[in-house]
């Protein structure tokens, strides 16, 4: 196998680190923002972000119990709320484009759960987490590289 670069372009990560900054300031819930780039982490397989995310998440506060359980949020009960859960399946339905659209079901129920902005900015936080996520699994970045 060839050895893979490990740069990225410096404009590239300055532009998704303002996108991430100000999707996440747009959503005003931090947790809720980890939740969701930790979810969409796990579909991608990306240790590294996961590594971050995980992190920083209980940095703010989150529990290990929850982010164990993250993974299987769907049948976790009350363990999540109903807005929680709402943002994590479209979450997964932003990340997993099986039929190349996001399902008006996940949208709709979203759209219930966060007002106009809120909601732009979560689309906004799936969508920088997803490209770090092939950013750094195309390269097969290790965990571990993040400083906070």
């Amino acid at each position: 196998m060839s050895a893979r670069t490990t740069q990225l372009d410096k404009g590239v990560g300055t532009a998704l680190a303002g996108m991430s900054a100000a999707a996440k300031r747009g959503l005003g819930d931090p947790v809720l923002a980890e939740l969701v780039m930790i979810r969409a982490s796990q579909i991608n397989a990306c240790a590294f972000c996961l590594d971050m995310h995980v992190d920083i998440a209980v940095r703010n506060g989150e529990t290990t119990k929850r982010i164990a359980l993250l993974n299987a949020w769907a049948e976790a009960g009350e363990l999540f709320s109903e807005r929680e859960r709402a943002a994590l399946a479209l979450t997964e339905a932003v990340t997993v484009l099986t039929d190349g659209f996001v399902p008006d079901e996940a949208y709709e129920t979203a759209a219930k759960h966060f007002g106009e902005a809120e909601l732009a900015h979560l689309i906004g936080v799936i969508t920088v987490i997803n490209s770090w996520n092939r950013l750094m699994v195309s390269r097969r970045i290790e965990p571990g590289g993040y400083t906070p």
